[in-house]
């Protein structure tokens, strides 16, 4: 059975979240908030903006934050707080193409986009983006608030700490640990061991 879900942020990152939800079947989407959206580029509603949230609430029970994170977390951060305060259900949105092993934890409010693998004993937690094709290896922990990006390899028992950004194509080494915020660069190697 269907559930009605918002969608909040309507870009490019929401195009790609968009047709991984209508893929997953879970959700129907009633719409998308955000002040600059046209209603129609993707082929959902307008539903207002984030002061239209604590009415949307009476309506819609689950809300799903579709912007990305380039460089720093504080806004998906900020309205991840907001969509708690008005009591929406934040869920997971994962991919029929992706793979979560039966041992790994998964918090509240993650994206496991097309192709993206989170291993044994991984982590991940609540607000993250792991997008297409990103690699999670077993024993890795992925704080709140980081966005793992396209084709990244995160490996074995590294720490990526909250908020922080790791760029297409990039790899952790194993037992890496990143700082709070830090910014990986996309085809980087990072390999800072604690």
């Amino acid at each position: 059975m269907n559930k009605n879900i918002i969608l909040i942020g309507g870009g490019g990152h929401c195009a790609s979240c968009i047709d991984v939800i209508e893929q997953e079947g879970i959700y129907q989407i009633a719409g998308i908030v955000d002040k600059n959206y046209d209603g129609k580029s993707l082929g959902y509603p307008s539903l207002g903006d984030d002061s239209d949230l604590e009415n949307l609430k009476k309506k819609f029970d689950f809300a799903f934050i579709t912007f990305g994170q380039m460089q720093i977390a504080a806004k998906r951060i900020a309205h991840f707080k907001l969509l708690k305060l008005y009591g929406f259900e934040i869920p997971n949105i994962i991919s029929p193409r992706a793979y979560i092993s039966k041992n790994s934890i998964l918090s509240e409010g993650i994206i496991l986009m097309h192709g993206a693998i989170v291993n044994s004993k991984a982590s991940v937690g609540d607000n993250c983006i792991i997008n297409t094709n990103a690699l999670i290896e077993h024993d890795a922990v992925i704080e709140s608030n980081c966005h793992i990006s396209t084709g990244a390899i995160v490996n074995g028992s590294c720490l990526i700490k909250e908020g922080t950004f790791v760029g297409s194509n990039a790899t952790i080494v194993d037992s890496a640990v990143t700082k709070q915020g830090d910014f990986i660069k996309a085809g980087s190697l990072f390999k800072k061991i604690k």
